[in-house]
């Protein structure tokens, strides 16, 4: 109950949910970032052949740009803590599972639809990651955009969602919590 206003804030935020519910709609959006991340891989590795082309334009506006440029990551973000030692990747993998299995822990008790969303696509995310790791010795990225003659880092689908999810999660705590109808009651 706020001081002296006689109303309470909710301690849900977004439009809450029951938790059994809330971890499936993050499993299934997990689910749907993993495959739809595996599926862009599969094109870019098996259809466009992008490890052979290496850079493929697709977007020119200006001074902005997007292409399709092929980069086998074998560090975390930014290339961080790559390594071509032969346990590397599997450090990396298992680093990687061991946050996403956190986060599914976190997942089981979230108490909100935006935080069972977001938690979905960093883990679908992360899982994504670390199957490349497993398979390649390396993730895949491929989405380069630019502007100005400056690339940011080249990323993929994984790699998106991740941020975004994570970009919910820091949006969601600090928004102040959303009251809601019973509060006003």
């Amino acid at each position: 109950m706020l001081a002296g206003s006689g109303e309470t804030l909710s301690p849900r935020r977004g439009s809450g949910g029951s938790a059994p519910g809330l971890f499936r709609l993050g499993l299934i959006f997990a689910a749907v970032i993993f495959v739809f991340d595996q599926l862009s891989k599969w094109w870019v590795l098996d259809v466009v052949l992008l490890p052979e082309r290496q850079n493929i334009p697709l977007l020119a506006l200006g001074p902005f740009g997007l292409d399709l440029t092929m980069v086998w990551n074998r560090g975390v973000t930014f290339g961080l803590f790559s390594g071509d030692g032969p346990w590397n990747h599997v450090i990396l993998a298992a680093l990687a599972a061991g946050i996403a299995v956190f986060l599914l822990r976190w997942l089981a008790r979230a108490e909100g639809r935006m935080v069972a969303l977001a938690l979905g696509a960093v883990i679908g995310g992360a899982f994504g990651n670390v199957l490349d790791r497993l398979r390649f010795g390396a993730v895949v990225d491929f989405v380069d955009t630019h502007a100005w003659g400056w690339h940011w880092y080249v990323f993929n689908v994984a790699d998106a969602a991740i941020v975004c999810g994570v970009g919910a999660l820091l949006l969601d705590a600090l928004l102040p919590p959303r009251r809601t109808p019973k509060d006003s009651a």
